[in-house]
């Protein structure tokens, strides 16, 4: 194997099992912050080894045991042979007496098919991959973080995701991920933040967080806040990969409700952007290119969605994208029933944001006078200041209004306030050129 195929091969290995093996690491070494160490480590190790004697049939196995056999090293550094090194020490041994007689060795430097003969079979324990997934979640979304921090740290060592990728998504300098990933690291260290998914009130509380990273995950891949490309489609698969994985793991109402929202917002990707790269608006999207694939797992998800008390936040945010999923144009969709669900959703979760779809939802469904009473509620309330969101519904509706003036006027404003480029240039364009002298 050359060692471009090498590479690929790592990188492919990384990104889908990277969870499973920093989990299985951190419960091995109880040590978050050396796990990811020593699997960077495995890792370059694997650059030079799989080149020279091709991929091992199981590479994750491969990965963890010389990662583990790395954090040994990393304790006999530390602190000589002393009791912890000597039970890892001997953790390991016993793995390798159980293995039978032929077995290949795992001493250092040697290249081994790790998951079978002479390897530790505990670290790879299909009972207890899921709970290393899930505690994994949780240590990177523990409350001790900043949300950035949770960001960074959940797509680092749950996604795979590295330094480099997680600043290209956020367009931040790579220096700024990786001194968030060490604050987080060296935080949850001095917090002595356990390993093992929390019981109980802290599991709900928790699990809403993890929820909430990934939400937050996907919105910005979904609608960029800032840079030239509207959509950024690795950030957003990454977050529907990752829920889905969070379904499996804690099957409860809220995270369907979650991966129904992402997979039926999803679908209509394919649509949303033009062969330029130029958004393309819910009004003029060819829905023959939505994602039905993605639309029937999204009403799979919501079906699963309701839980003892009726339908969540994510839940309600998702039967919303379903009405738009079952419409076969903007014409045609139940605003009605959108406006009912952004009503119950005001209750649940109130905020400007909130009140401003659902004004989109009214004037779509009783007409943009209506619409535009509670968008000036929310500008005389001062609400979403600083953001182009206002002002650019303000303008849709007055040019519907046909108040072409005002209209040109707040989009302009919006234009101003938005951070995105592609985004800007509709906002833009809905401007249109100012008014001739004749016509003032």
């Amino acid at each position: 194997m050359g060692e471009d195929a090498a590479r690929r091969a790592v990188e492919a290995v990384w990104r889908i099992e990277s969870a499973h093996i920093v989990g299985a690491l951190t419960r091995y070494t109880r040590d978050f912050e050396l796990a990811e160490d020593v699997a960077q480590e495995a890792l370059a190790a694997a650059l030079v080894s799989w080149p020279r004697d091709g991929t091992p049939r199981d590479p994750a196995a491969w990965l963890i045991a010389t990662a583990r056999r790395r954090a040994i090293d990393a304790y006999r550094r530390r602190a000589g042979r002393d009791e912890r090194y000597a039970a890892l020490a001997h953790g390991l041994a016993e793995g390798e007496a159980t293995s039978g007689a032929g077995g290949p060795s795992v001493t250092p430097g040697t290249s081994i098919v790790a998951g079978e003969p002479g390897s530790d079979p505990a670290a790879f324990d299909p009972d207890r991959i899921e709970d290393d997934v899930l505690a994994l979640m949780f240590v990177a979304c523990h409350p001790v973080l900043s949300r950035e921090a949770q960001i960074a740290l959940t797509l680092r060592v749950v996604g795979g995701l590295t330094s480099d990728e997680i600043a290209r998504a956020f367009l931040v300098p790579v220096a700024t991920v990786q001194a968030r990933i060490t604050r987080a690291k060296k935080t949850i260290a001095a917090a002595q933040v356990p390993f093992e998914p929390p019981d109980g009130a802290d599991r709900a509380a928790r699990l809403s967080s993890v929820r909430g990273v990934l939400y937050v995950i996907f919105t910005e891949g979904s609608s960029a806040t800032s840079g030239d490309d509207w959509i950024r489609h690795d950030l957003a698969r990454e977050a529907v990969r990752l829920t889905r994985v969070l379904t499996r793991l804690a099957p409860e109402p809220e995270t369907f409700g979650l991966l129904a929202l992402l997979e039926l917002t999803a679908a209509r990707f394919p649509a949303r952007v033009g062969p330029s790269g130029e958004p393309v608006l819910l009004e003029d999207q060819d829905r023959r290119r939505w994602d039905r694939a993605a639309i029937i797992r999204g009403r799979a998800a919501l079906r699963r969605a309701v839980g003892a008390s009726g339908m969540g936040v994510y839940a309600l945010q998702a039967a919303i994208a379903e009405c738009h999923a079952a419409a076969g144009s903007v014409a045609q969709t139940d605003w009605g029933r959108i406006v009912v669900l952004y009503e119950a959703l005001g209750r649940v979760a109130p905020s400007p944001v909130v009140d401003l779809n659902r004004a989109v939802a009214v004037a779509m469904a009783h007409g943009p006078d209506l619409g535009l009473r509670i968008v000036d509620r929310l500008v005389d309330q001062e609400a979403l200041v600083g953001s182009h969101l206002l002002p650019g519904v303000r303008g849709e509706l007055l040019s519907r209004l046909g108040r072409t003036a005002e209209a040109r006027g707040e989009f302009l404003r919006a234009a101003e306030l938005c951070g995105n480029a592609a985004e800007r240039t509709v906002l833009i364009r809905k401007a249109g050129p100012p008014p001739l002298a004749s016509d003032r």
